[in-house]
């Protein structure tokens, strides 16, 4: 994609009105609905659902920025539902924290587990990777990232978010697989989410986290949602959002150096609403700590999710 289109749109709140009028302006700028989906298709929306954080963390993405994309995407005739695997606990955990279980329920709006995973070979070399059958069976996958610092990539914005499409705890092993090289690690994430192609990303960054993220940061107005087919250009315009270079994030510095999506801003079409007068110039990136996970950790790590499971098992409603 040599020249691809990136939009943002301002959104002060999350008022739902409010967030439902900037997606649709999203997708009017990008082409429509019809440009990524057919009417009957079953779109996975692939949401930041980390851990059990409330909305007032910005921790996870903001459970209005899925319920509108939701909305749109049924109004357009497509059959979406809302799937993810967190690094704690389970999807159904974050989705009722963030008290979004009613309004998707109401609105007929499945919500998955991304588990069952099967063997899928991904990149050039052909890393065999444990990837939920309930992603790669739906139809179109639309990527709902969260504008978020991060401890391990000083900050993520769209492709990082894909790893959740990997099942379970075997991102902890990746982690400790992949974790002792930086590069290594951003190819991998690359990879996966060359593998899966998401149709489109639109990324909330209504309220960003910075600092010690991707959980423990600071919430923070940022008053965006970004979007476009193409991940790097929207990192790209995501970091310069925040007055970030972009060849100091290893998700996009490994990207240009494999040749995946666009990090020149002067080949990149910007569509919405002009960012050049209002960077954020004190977004706090954390100190960084080592991508690589010990045995130990990973360890520790698969005990604590088989406990939180189990008791959100017990507590889930039988059907």
């Amino acid at each position: 994609m040599s020249n691809p289109t990136v939009t943002l749109t301002r959104c002060a709140d999350y008022n739902g009105p409010a967030v439902a009028q900037a997606i649709e302006r999203q997708f009017k700028l990008l082409g429509g609905p019809e440009k990524f989906v057919k009417p009957g298709d079953s779109v996975l929306l692939k949401p930041n659902f980390i851990a059990p954080k409330s909305r007032r963390h910005a921790a996870q993405t903001h459970p209005a920025v899925v319920l509108e994309t939701a909305r749109l995407l049924k109004d357009f005739g497509a059959r979406p539902f809302v799937g993810d695997s967190p690094a704690w606990a389970d999807v159904f955990a974050c989705v009722k924290v963030l008290k979004l279980d009613e309004p998707l329920k109401k609105m007929g709006v499945p919500v998955k587990q991304l588990d069952k995973p099967r063997w899928c070979k991904v990149g050039a070399a052909g890393t065999r990777v444990g990837i939920s059958s309930v992603a790669l069976d739906a139809d179109v996958i639309i990527n709902l990232p969260k504008f978020k610092a991060h401890q391990q990539l000083a900050a993520t914005f769209a492709v990082k978010n894909m790893f959740g499409c990997v099942a379970g705890k075997r991102k902890a092993l990746w982690h400790f697989t992949k974790g002792g090289n930086t590069s290594d690690f951003c190819e991998l994430l690359i990879d996966i989410y060359r593998f899966l192609n998401p149709a489109l990303t639109l990324i909330d960054a209504v309220m960003a986290m910075d600092g010690p993220g991707p959980i423990g940061g600071r919430s923070r107005p940022l008053g965006w949602l970004i979007g476009g087919a193409d991940p790097i250009a929207c990192e790209t315009i995501c970091a310069a959002l925040v007055g970030i270079e972009p060849q100091n994030l290893p998700i996009i510095e490994t990207a240009r150096q494999s040749g995946f999506g666009c990090c020149d801003a002067a080949r990149m079409n910007l569509a919405g609403d002009d960012y050049s007068t209002s960077i954020c110039t004190d977004f706090q990136l954390p100190e960084l700590v080592p991508i690589r996970f010990s045995l130990l950790h990973v360890f520790e790590s698969i005990c604590k999710q088989i406990l939180l499971l189990g008791k959100a098992a017990i507590k889930r409603p039988q059907k």
